[in-house]
């Protein structure tokens, strides 16, 4: 009922810096709880994940006659290697609820009208960054299996299991945050920071971006993986961009027809009886 009332008494959502940081606060704060569940369950499903992600190197032995294996350099690296994979299974499980806590973070600045949809961002959001997560699982494989493709026939390739891991942890992360990217186009559009005929602009950019991150997500001889890759992407980009366009049009002939009904009445003397109201 508090929130109701702030509401009304404040429609536009005004906050001073203080309220800012402390409303900041809380939605780090809610988000680090909601990471906790997810570190347990990560630390739980540590062993089958690190089997998962090190079967490439296991083909890699198997089909190519190299020794590739991970390798844990010291007395306590197996343990802070568990707590640092636990952490981002934690950041990632818990995604859906930090994703919200950013919007709700934002949409206090916006019209009702626009914060209705935000719901349909944040519907949008959680798949495209579990999406985008699947994408870097299913893509893993070939760039570990290209990247060791230098090593001669009879060398070894022991790898630190912390670098292993960190590298397959932080292109997990990166393919999803990329998936998410068109989301937050479309977010900065809706709160009138960038306009959709900006992004238009920057159409080859675009391009060259997504290009090159299927180039280096898929850096083997496949082309056509590279294009299963960079295709989602910029169907996703596009897409994001021409609802931006459409927004913004939509936007204009409302703010133009808005204009005009305030013009028109300018000159419309007030009655006296509104006179005497004030």
């Amino acid at each position: 009922m508090s929130v109701t009332k702030g509401r009304k008494a404040n429609p536009e959502g005004r906050m001073a810096l203080k309220e800012h940081l402390i409303e900041a606060r809380n939605r780090l704060v809610k988000s680090g709880l909601a990471m906790i569940p997810g570190i347990i369950i990560g630390w739980i499903l540590y062993d089958p994940l690190l089997q998962a992600i090190s079967e490439p190197m296991k083909q890699i032995s198997l089909e190519r006659g190299v020794n590739a294996s991970l390798n844990f350099d010291g007395v306590t690296s197996s343990f802070d290697l568990k707590i640092q994979v636990s952490l981002v299974l934690g950041l990632i499980l818990a995604s859906p609820v930090w994703i919200y806590q950013l919007w709700a973070f934002i949409t206090p600045g916006l019209t009702k009208k626009e914060r209705k949809y935000t719901l349909i961002y944040l519907g949008a959001a959680v798949p495209l960054f579990l999406a985008g997560l699947y994408a870097g699982w299913t893509i893993l494989p070939n760039i570990v299996w290209a990247m060791t493709s230098f090593t001669p026939r009879d060398g070894s390739n022991l790898i630190p299991a912390r670098d292993y891991l960190q590298f397959a942890m932080q292109l997990l992360l990166f393919m999803g945050i990329a998936f998410l990217v068109p989301v937050l186009l479309v977010g900065l559009n809706a709160v009138r920071i960038v306009r959709g005929t900006t992004y238009v602009k920057a159409w080859r950019f675009t391009i060259l971006g997504v290009t090159v991150v299927s180039a280096m997500a898929a850096p083997g001889s496949d082309v056509m993986s590279m294009f299963f890759l960079g295709a989602p992407l910029l169907v996703l980009y596009f897409g994001a961009i021409g609802l931006c366009v459409l927004n913004d049009k939509r936007r204009d002939r409302r703010d133009a027809k808005r204009a005009h009904e305030t013009e028109a009445t300018a000159n419309v003397p007030t009655p006296l009886t509104d006179l005497e109201g004030l």
